[in-house]
């Protein structure tokens, strides 16, 4: 039988709850983990197991991780098979190497709207252990992530996403299937590991310069690396400080990267 929802456990704002309510959502949602399939897969984010329900049916090691304390013992009471796969915990304190015993793992949800970003940094800095990452979330967010250089959309997230994973947005999510109703739509992706061991530059200063030229986005890269390589530095007469910061792909701003490091060391002087 399908669990519904339980109107005794209240959606929190402060935790940025929207409880989906529509089953065949989440049933196509669930099904998004196949794309990485046997190995375990965690859940985040609960609430009172919409999704989870269909994620048991996959006879996959199932875990998840709540942090509401109302949620809490309803999926211990509506899940009994869980048993102490039900982690009480904050998702972005956890250790991941920990969850599965090291093992790589499937990270999926109906991801909470206010951390949903946090997240995927996350996800980003445990890449070895997060070979595919699926669930929905804001569709602006969503589009963020999957956006291809030279689009308004393309940005900081998408950069450091697509560094690391192939983004799929696979479809779009309406107001109407949560309680309470979310004030924007919602989309599910599908996240899964490229071939890039190593981006083959320092990665420190690839993020900084990454996050710095976003910040002047509409203006030429130019004008934000000043401020990492200083205003007079000969290196900004080549042409690629011409574009705007949305023109360059990943591999542009790795190769950028490294530019700019031989710059600094004075390799190129």
């Amino acid at each position: 039988m399908m669990r519904e929802e339980n109107t005794k456990v209240k959606p929190k704002k402060f935790l940025g709850q929207h409880f989906l309510t529509d089953l065949s959502v989440a049933s196509r949602i669930a099904d998004t983990v196949d794309a990485c399939p046997e190995i375990p897969v965690l859940e985040v984010g609960p609430g009172t197991g919409v999704l989870t329900q269909f994620l048991l049916k996959k006879d996959r090691e199932l875990k998840v991780v709540e942090i509401d304390r109302e949620s809490v013992p309803y999926l211990h009471t509506h899940f009994p098979e869980l048993g102490d796969n039900i982690i009480e915990a904050d998702f972005l304190k956890m250790d991941l190497k920990s969850v599965f015993g090291g093992r790589p793992f499937v990270l999926t949800g109906n991801y909470p709207y206010n951390i949903s970003s946090q997240i995927f940094f996350k996800m980003i800095d445990e890449k070895a252990l997060i070979p595919c990452c699926t669930g929905m979330i804001q569709k602006e967010v969503a589009e963020r992530m999957a956006a291809a250089p030279g689009g308004k959309t393309y940005g900081v997230l998408s950069v450091f996403v697509q560094a690391w994973y192939d983004v799929e947005y696979l479809f779009t999510v309406h107001e109407n299937v949560f309680n309470p109703p979310p004030k924007v739509k919602s989309a599910v992706i599908c996240m899964k590991r490229n071939s890039r061991e190593s981006l083959g530059c320092d990665e420190k200063l690839f993020r900084r310069i990454v996050k710095t030229v976003f910040t002047m986005r509409r203006k030429m890269m130019r004008n934000g690396m000043k401020q990492i390589v200083g205003k007079d530095a000969p290196l900004l007469e080549d042409s690629i400080f011409n574009k705007r910061p949305e023109q360059l792909s990943v591999q542009d701003y790795i190769d950028l990267t490294n530019q700019v490091s031989d710059y600094l060391s004075g390799s190129s002087l």
